[in-house]
């Protein structure tokens, strides 16, 4: 085998446009509604490949917990495969920290289709995504590749084809896990599934997701729907209500993405956003960008 190592490999961020909460299963897991959609503020991961077995993580910025998320998809994958290979994992995190962006379980799907292309696994794209649903509920979405409609617990995906769309995205100071907020009775927990299916539904295309959420997600304002958690991560950490002020302000909109502290503003479709970015406005403590969508994930080719 000639392939010793593949660099540079991205692993990008999704940004929720709504999360509805529509009702828990009896184990506990909280049954949910959102479009996942893919933005090119992105994680770094370059893979060795080694001999010896031995799966090793080096942090290429700030240090990572001792065993993360990629540490555990590629011992995952070695054990499914029956692999005697090993991995040096290089990781440079540029995403911020409990964001509710997908950072981690995007560094591990990389991972996993990348390892699968460096140790010549040939597993298809339906298998990597059932190994990565036993590690986290989102890495089925980042190995599909492309944006979709999520429901279920994150295990049913519908592809999407949405227009090229700019988004404002901010993470202040204070991060929140999503153990807290789940665990706030200000969570909205029965949120009406048939919000999607009537949009759907009015627009003539009850089967067909692309055109109809597409034409709503893009127009200008607010997207459809909300983020059911939102209330209650504003409680916990009244700095996403100050984001969201913030790029209300600038942008007309905003809204807290996925379990974390991070919020964005639609932006602007298009070449250009309709407003470049607030240099040197940001508070101290706050990170933040102007990011674009992806059509798909950059490494979606490499999967059959």
């Amino acid at each position: 085998m000639s392939l010793r190592a593949l660099y540079d490999l991205p692993a990008p961020a999704k940004l929720n446009l709504f999360l509805h909460v529509t009702g828990r299963r009896d184990d506990g897991y909280h049954l949910l509604q959102s479009v996942f959609v893919m933005i090119d503020w992105a994680d770094e991961i370059h893979l060795e490949r080694r001999d010896d077995g031995r799966l090793q993580r080096h942090d290429l910025g700030p240090a990572l917990p001792a065993d993360d998320l990629c540490l555990r998809a590629a011992r995952a994958l070695q054990a499914a495969s029956g692999s005697a290979m090993g991995a040096d994992i290089s990781i440079a995190k540029h995403l911020p920290w409990g964001a509710g962006m997908g950072g981690g379980s995007s560094d591990a799907a990389t991972v996993l289709i990348a390892l699968n292309r460096l140790w010549g696994l040939g597993w298809s794209r339906g298998q990597l995504q059932e190994l990565g649903a036993t590690l986290g509920a989102d890495i089925p979405f980042f190995v599909g590749g492309r944006n979709a409609l999520v429901e279920g617990i994150g295990e049913k995906l519908s592809p999407l084809t949405l227009d090229p769309t700019w988004f404002a995205v901010v993470k202040p100071a204070q991060a929140i896990s999503t153990a807290e907020i789940f665990g706030s009775p200000l969570v909205t927990r029965n949120t009406d599934p048939a919000i999607v299916a009537g949009l759907l539904e009015r627009a003539g295309l009850a089967g067909e997701l692309n055109t109809a959420l597409t034409a709503s997600l893009t127009t200008e304002g607010e997207f459809p729907g909300r983020n059911d958690l939102q209330n209650a991560a504003e409680s916990l950490c009244p700095q996403v209500a100050e984001v969201a002020e913030w790029l209300r302000l600038r942008w007309g909109n905003s809204r807290m993405t996925g379990s974390g502290s991070a919020v964005f503003a639609r932006a602007g479709t298009g070449d250009h956003p309709v407003a470049t970015w607030p240099e040197g406005e940001l508070p101290p403590g706050w990170v933040g960008r102007m990011c674009r969508s992806l059509d798909h994930h950059p490494l979606r080719e490499w999967v059959g």
